[in-house]
């Protein structure tokens, strides 16, 4: 079902939009900025959320809930925090509407809340003012909490799944004894988040730490994983965050330790989002739809049947009972499209769209054959094979299905790292070929701001284990002792 779709090198950003909306995944609503998630989008939200809050759970980590509204008050309380979030806070300042006699619906001015609510956009404020009523004593430490919730952040450029003005996520804010077990928190959650991407997305990430001027507000230290889509920009995927006593103190969060001293305790927080449906569909898809990794697809197998008669399809169903109850037994989810209101080619193209990692063919001529054809979606290969064994032949393609697809971003983000060593070779790659440029900078908040402003691209984190070299900053030729990843991102 290409046709309808804009060619990725026409028009990538519009491909992107097409594809959102015609594979089903997404579509704007009626309130600007945001979005609805469509149930074929959800489901694969849902597969995400499993995977991870299974790892969350592993690493010993419980969900809880917090409010979404809260006092503009606690905003002040973290200088940085509220500086970083201000102009995307959205505030609620009364509680009742009316009618003004004229049929018209106004605000009741009457009803003005005594302190104004903000919509959370994260909710590092609510969650240590609570923790203060739970932290006493060292041995109330440490918590390992993690939420599931929606956060508004008042966008103006609104792009479905990478930037709405409210989107879904989860949010996890540890507290600890001492800096040492938040920071080993802090770098475990990035591991986490990058195992999530590479083994069930299959998109591969950088592991790095951010820069203090792109730091999270509030933190001392950022790590983030850092994805290379196919248009050659980058795409923050997660970050974790260590806070130090910031928040603690803002909120006088305190413990006695073992050793009778009082202290303020030390904090976390990390996160990912519907962001990452954006990186999976930008990641691997193509002209004719997504392209999805089978841990994540929602439907992993579609069987279509090809028939001309009742008596053929009756034949077909019964084959393809038997391979659908063996499949399921396995923990693959498979659908039999045996509708008779579309012929095979609108479903293969439908599906194809969908990004329905294998698609199985079954006709009367392969029943008195004994075989099938079976598609895979990535490569678009087709081949006929024997119906023995059909299951163990699709669970071991599935697999491998997963590793192509990841050994395929792999290549293309190794072929799209490259080094520059001028200011004119570092434009000339960002122009011509995009994707990372690996290069040295002085260290400075200044030269990082205007190597932004006159290029647009930003550094998207210093890689974690980072070999040093020495060498000079590209703009200002000032001493380096190491490169980092710049890119344009999204």
């Amino acid at each position: 079902m290409s046709k309808g779709i804009t060619s990725r090198n026409d028009d990538y950003s519009q491909w992107y939009n097409e594809l959102v909306t015609k594979a089903d995944l997404a579509e704007h609503s009626a309130v600007r900025g945001c979005m609805v998630i469509k149930p074929y989008g959800y489901s694969i939200w849902e597969k995400m959320q499993a995977a991870l809050d299974k790892m969350f759970k592993d690493t010993g980590h419980s969900n809880a809930y917090f409010p979404l509204f809260i006092p503009k008050s606690f905003f002040s309380k973290e200088a940085s925090h509220v500086e970083g979030f201000a102009k995307e806070c959205a505030v609620v300042t009364h509680y009742r509407l009316k009618n003004d006699g004229n049929g018209n619906i106004i605000v009741d001015e009457d009803a003005k809340l005594e302190e104004e609510l903000i919509v959370r956009p994260t909710s590092e404020t609510i969650i240590w003012n609570t923790y203060r009523g739970w932290i006493q004593s060292y041995r109330d430490l440490p918590i390992l909490v993690n939420q599931w919730a929606n956060v508004v952040r008042w966008e103006m450029r609104t792009r479905l799944f990478l930037r709405t003005a409210e989107f879904l996520w989860q949010e996890g804010h540890t507290a600890h004894a001492t800096a040492e077990e938040a920071i080993t928190e802090a770098e475990r959650m990035l591991h986490v988040y990058a195992d999530f991407a590479e083994n069930w997305m299959a998109v591969p990430v950088v592991k790095g730490t951010k820069t203090p001027n792109e730091r999270f507000a509030g933190a001392i230290e950022t790590y983030c994983i850092e994805a290379l889509m196919q248009d050659g920009k980058a795409l923050q995927a997660g970050t974790s965050h260590f806070l130090g006593q910031n928040f603690a103190k803002a909120f006088d969060v305190k413990f006695t330790s073992k050793e009778g001293k009082l202290d303020h305790v030390w904090a976390t927080s990390w996160g990912v989002s519907t962001r990452l449906m954006g990186a999976l569909i930008m990641a691997h898809s193509d002209d004719a739809g997504l392209v999805l990794p089978p841990k994540l697809a929602p439907i992993q197998v579609v069987i279509i049947p090809i028939y001309k008669s009742e008596e053929d399809l009756n034949r077909i169903t019964g084959k393809v009972d038997g391979l659908v109850k063996e499949l399921k037994a396995r923990n693959i989810s498979v659908k039999y499209d045996d509708r008779d209101t579309q012929r095979p080619g609108f479903k293969f193209a439908e599906y194809e769209l969908k990004g329905v990692p294998v698609r199985i063919a079954l006709g009367a001529r392969d029943l008195e054959n004994g075989t099938v054809e079976i598609a895979r979606r990535d490569t678009k290969e087709k081949q006929t094979i024997s119906s023995e064994n059909l299951a163990d032949h699709i669970e071991q393609l599935l697999e491998q299905i997963q590793k192509d697809i990841y050994q395929k971003a792999l290549k293309f983000r190794e072929e799209n790292i490259t080094r520059a060593d001028t200011y004119d070779e570092f434009k000339k790659v960002l122009d011509e070929k995009a994707g990372f440029v690996s290069a040295h900078w002085d260290g400075t908040p200044e030269t990082e701001q205007r190597i932004k402003e006159e290029t647009k691209a930003t550094i998207r984190c210093i890689p974690i284990d980072n070999p040093k070299e020495d060498g000079v900053c590209i703009l200002t030729g000032k001493p380096s002792v190491q490169r980092v990843l710049f890119a344009r991102a999204y």
